[in-house]
């Protein structure tokens, strides 16, 4: 093993003894207790923690990750909008959209994520589809791309509908994917709008250190349900809970038991190399302290090695108890 490789992992074994042993397991508090839970990386996708995170549940408007991104990824943030009737009055949270009014998708984003405008989720709907139920199988559809393939979209809000429902870890995956795109975190961690005067409602803006955004969101049925993103230490983490009567106190325990035992691990540096051969990807991974040792390198190299520089050596592939998590290309340097 060359030096500098040697000396790069020595690195994230030094780095790994300064975040805390154990595994992490979270708090049994009764009255913090969800319905369903689920904790993921966001770069990597890795879940830190679950409980019950595949049960299919109503997500209130925790829904609207998923309609902001799609909005963002496919429209003109600066278009004007003439509200439709179809969006004026719309049932629970508003901003109070009337008839004729002309805003801007960017103002509708923001009414949507920071005051959770039912009547803003409709007029984006009509926006991007010119049909609440055309925007819904777009949504079914997009979030399936997303990771989410045990979910269904009936409206862009989040009010009960039979053909509506999500899981934790879906949910958990929509928002890590949401939270890769600057204009959703943008929009996600603005704490008020000052064009409209609109102040966020999600609590843990305020509360919880290294927290930037999510979603808030409360129907009998869902009861309440909260998606928190929080960075640390170089980490950046999706929280979700489903159901969950203290969702704020709960998401706090969440984050606070995978930031203690978790560190993100560099364990590709092009600048390092690997063996004697140039790699082109950095690559980080979410490791407990414990876990260092049940890494594995692996270099799949082609016979004979071709000469010149740059061409293709072969493989190299990053194992942690036996299962794949990274593989890239080795070159000739």
């Amino acid at each position: 093993m060359n030096k500098t490789f040697s000396a790069f992992l020595l690195s994230c074994a030094l780095l790994l003894c300064a975040s805390g042993a154990g595994v992490f397991v979270a708090p049994a508090n009764a009255a913090t207790v969800a319905r369903a839970e689920c904790v993921a990386e966001v770069a990597s996708r890795r879940i830190l923690h679950e409980q019950n995170a595949e049960e299919r549940l109503p997500m209130a408007s925790t829904t609207k990750l998923l309609t902001a991104i799609i909005v963002i990824e496919d429209c003109d943030l600066g278009e004007s909008v003439r509200i439709p009737s179809a969006a004026a009055g719309v049932e629970g949270s508003s901003v109070y959209l009337r008839e004729g009014d002309v805003y801007s998708v960017r103002d509708l984003l923001y009414g949507l994520m920071l005051r959770s405008g039912n009547d803003c989720a409709v007029a984006l709907a009509l926006h991007h589809s010119g049909s609440v139920a055309a925007f819904a199988k777009v949504m079914t559809e997009r979030a399936a791309m997303m990771g989410a393939t045990d979910s269904r979209f009936a409206n862009p809000h989040g009010l009960p509908a039979e053909a509506h429902y999500t899981t934790a870890r879906d949910l958990a995956m929509v928002a890590a994917y949401a939270m890769e795109n600057e204009t959703f975190r943008t929009i996600v961690s603005c704490k008020f709008y000052e064009p409209r005067g609109w102040q966020n409602k999600n609590k843990m803006l305020w509360n919880y250190e290294g927290a930037v955004g999510v979603k808030t969101g409360f129907t009998v049925a869902a009861g309440r349900c909260l998606v928190t993103c929080a960075e640390r230490y170089g980490m950046r983490v999706v929280s979700v809970v489903l159901n969950c009567p203290e969702m704020y106190e709960r998401t706090a325990e969440l984050l606070d038991g995978v930031f203690a035992n978790f560190r993100m691990v560099p364990l590709c540096d092009p600048a390092a190399g690997y063996e004697g051969f140039a790699i082109k990807r950095a690559f980080a991974y979410p490791l407990r302290k414990t876990e260092l040792r049940s890494l594995a390198f692996s270099a799949e190299l082609k016979d004979p090695l071709p000469a010149e520089k740059g061409e293709l050596a072969g493989q190299l592939k990053i194992f942690l108890e036996n299962s794949l998590i990274f593989s890239q290309n080795l070159y000739i340097m």
